[in-house]
């Protein structure tokens, strides 16, 4: 990121400033920040330029409302030297890799015992189901996006805007150096390739990103029972905490349910 390229915006730019990476000590600057809270509409505007500006703009959540520092975004804790490249993941083995890790049983890991491991992933159990294909023809993506970044703006007034240089929303996960999901693994790169996939596969938009969360707009999800249950296998080798700590009952089956026509996807790491 440099001024050169902010500057080259047809879109104004509230006040904010460019962001060093790893605390402040990096090499980087991987984000531009407001400097106050950002309006969905501005989001939107953005959004339209980022085919000739290549900068994604990113409705941004502090850990705390009240956070002065606005943690990670504003205090720099952001380590984009540390991210692999997004295009050199396989989606589909990572999702085959990371459901054996969460589905298995080990009595030596400290995951729920195996009764209840396969109660939540029935009826699929341990055997990954492999992924959703679809064949929806999406054309509205960056239209729903726009309509669930008035939704998300509403909800979180104190979301700022972000500017990451990036081919797209999931590369700028990595690009701006965010580890959300570093509880499970620290390279945020491999959760961009599958996030990559959906935006071709679901017309996924990568709206909002907080301390451990991420929001996506979604213009094709799945229309009925069979194919939410399959996405929601998906929902959970990215984000097991999605079902093991989301509504109850803690089922996939429960978890599909909600998926059915549902435009926006939300994750949270524990």
């Amino acid at each position: 990121m440099t001024p050169e390229l902010l500057a080259s915006l047809a879109v104004p730019l509230p006040a904010g400033r460019l962001i060093t990476s790893d605390e402040g000590d990096g090499a980087v600057q991987p984000l531009w920040l407001s400097d106050s809270p950002a309006s969905a509409e501005l989001w939107a505007r953005l959004l339209a330029e980022h085919n000739t500006s290549e900068l994604w703009p990113l409705l941004l959540d502090a850990h705390d409302p009240g956070d002065t520092e606005f943690r990670p975004w504003g205090s720099g804790e952001l380590f984009p030297e540390r991210m692999t490249a997004p295009h050199a993941h396989n989606p589909a083995e990572l999702l085959t890799q990371w459901w054996s890790a969460y589905a298995e049983t080990n009595e030596d890991d400290d995951l729920p015992p195996q009764d209840e491991r396969l109660a939540v992933t029935a009826p699929f159990g341990q055997a990954w189901p492999g992924p959703l294909v679809s064949d929806d023809l999406v054309t509205d993506a960056d239209e729903m996006a726009a309509a669930y970044a008035e939704v998300f703006a509403d909800q979180h007034p104190q979301a700022r805007l972000g500017l990451v240089a990036a081919a797209g929303g999931a590369d700028a996960l990595a690009a701006a150096g965010w580890s959300g999901p570093v509880n499970y693994d620290n390279d945020t790169a491999k959760f961009s390739a599958v996030v990559r996939d959906w935006e071709r596969r679901f017309g996924v938009r990568v709206v909002a990103v907080g301390f451990d969360t991420l929001h996506l707009s979604v213009a094709a999800p799945p229309t009925n029972t069979q194919g939410a249950l399959r996405v929601a296998a998906e929902h959970f080798a990215f984000c097991p905490d999605n079902i093991w700590q989301g509504s109850h009952p803690s089922t996939l089956a429960a978890y599909a349910e909600r998926l059915v026509g549902m435009n926006s996807w939300d994750f949270w790491w524990d």
